[in-house]
């Protein structure tokens, strides 16, 4: 299986939005996310990308088609959702970048494109000279109702990137599970990593 994994940055962004919101809702809608999302908001989401000038978009492409991607851009960009999140840290949020999601169809999963994700978007970080890669996951419970038999969490890829649970960077985040009424509070853990070596 032949996938081109690329970065796509400025006016290559904005095309492959319709392609990124179907992924994102198709993926996040699995645990642990459980996110009922729309297309409409995820592609309004996903154009601060296409606007922010040193924001990237990872996208893993078979045979013309999108079928995984990672976003990122610097931390300053979302500095009102995130700044909560970090204000019991010494972090300076200047030097963060924001590794924001990964969405990968489960067919794709297994073949080291994670791997080429993050590769991308932290040479992009070290591009721009920011000293620290983070990202946030959703914290469940072991025993949720939703969670399936054979789940595998990331934990151990992301500490084998070099990452770490940063105490106490928590974020909340509100949106509707599958199955639920209503938006509801959900928690984010962030995770951290130095980066190191020449940009």
């Amino acid at each position: 299986m032949a996938i081109e994994v690329r970065p796509l940055t400025g006016s290559e962004i904005e095309p492959a939005i319709p392609a990124l919101a179907e992924l994102r809702v198709a993926v996040f809608a699995d645990f642990p996310y459980l996110y009922d999302g729309s297309l409409d908001y995820e592609a309004r989401y996903l154009r601060t990308y296409a606007e922010s000038k040193d924001a990237i978009v990872v996208a893993a492409i078979d045979d013309g088609r999108i079928v995984g991607a990672a976003t990122g851009s610097p931390m300053a960009d979302h500095h009102g959702e995130f700044a909560d999140a970090f204000r019991h840290t010494a972090m300076d949020l200047e030097a963060v970048f924001y590794c924001a999601e990964s969405v990968l169809l489960p067919q794709y999963r297994g073949l080291g494109i994670g791997h080429a994700f993050f590769d991308h978007r932290e040479a992009h970080a070290r591009h721009l000279g920011h000293r620290w890669s983070a990202f946030c996951a959703v914290i469940r419970p072991d025993d949720h109702p939703a969670r399936p038999a054979n789940y595998r969490p990331l934990d151990g890829f992301w500490r084998k990137r070099g990452y770490e649970i940063l105490p106490g960077a928590i974020a909340t985040f509100r949106w509707k599970d599958h199955g639920d009424p209503d938006q509801t509070d959900h928690q984010l853990q962030f995770w951290l990593r130095k980066l190191e070596g020449k940009p």
